[in-house]
């Protein structure tokens, strides 16, 4: 006795989506360890944006497979809504992950300083 194809699209759609809540909290347990190990804010914070925009990918990835089983106008304005959601958080923390990083690296002086 098999699984049936929405059985097996279901499942893969849970295993992506947990995956990515895993990455997101991995990256948010490794930013507190370099908290405790007073390494920093700046790197704490890299690591959470860094976390979050993998996480993302994986639960973005997660809303594109449950396109495989929208049946109905509702379950489409729903994916819609989650994804568009998605994607702007991904987008805030890549700004907040560039801005981090200029912060970290120090400005080139100037050629006759």
């Amino acid at each position: 006795m098999g699984l049936s194809t929405p059985a097996i699209y279901t499942a893969a759609i849970a295993i992506t989506d947990f995956i990515g809540s895993l990455l997101i909290i991995g990256y948010i347990v490794a930013a507190l360890v370099v908290l405790l190990r007073r390494r920093g804010l700046l790197p704490a914070r890299l690591l959470v944006a860094e976390g979050a925009l993998w996480g993302l990918n994986f639960k973005v990835a997660a809303t594109l497979l449950k396109t495989i089983v929208i049946h109905t106008w509702q379950e489409l304005a729903f994916f819609t809504i989650i994804f568009a959601l998605r994607t702007l958080i991904k987008w805030v923390f890549t700004w907040e992950q560039k801005r981090l990083l200029a912060q970290q690296t120090p400005a080139m002086p100037a050629v006759g300083d």
